[in-house]
């Protein structure tokens, strides 16, 4: 199996499936490390593309941003909701990686 060349992916839905997807694996489970790996692998893959169109400035706040919004997502949860939460985060990580790298 071969990857696209980094600069040809588009790395809002991978963004989206590694929040998104990681929350559901997770919760669906019972095995929150599980999530854990599909987080860390749709970042690894995004956070590649990331680098290759943006250079390491981008890739670095890009990064923070999805891993940010992981952490985030945690206690905004309390206030507002386990999906609402997910959702927000994941509108903002995804929104910020079409911005500064997807629409390039």
């Amino acid at each position: 199996m071969s990857l696209l060349p980094a600069t040809e992916v588009n790395t809002a839905p991978v963004v989206a499936l590694g929040l998104v997807g990681g929350f559901l694996v997770a919760r669906e489970s019972g095995i929150r490390p599980l999530g854990g790996v599909l987080l860390a692998g749709c970042g690894a893959l995004a956070g590649r593309t990331w680098l290759a169109k943006g250079g390491p400035v981008t890739a670095g706040a890009l990064s923070a941003l999805y891993l940010g919004g992981f952490g985030g997502s945690h206690p905004l949860a309390k206030k507002i909701g386990a999906w609402p939460s997910v959702a927000a985060v994941t509108a903002l990580a995804a929104g910020a990686a079409y911005v500064a790298s997807d629409r390039r």
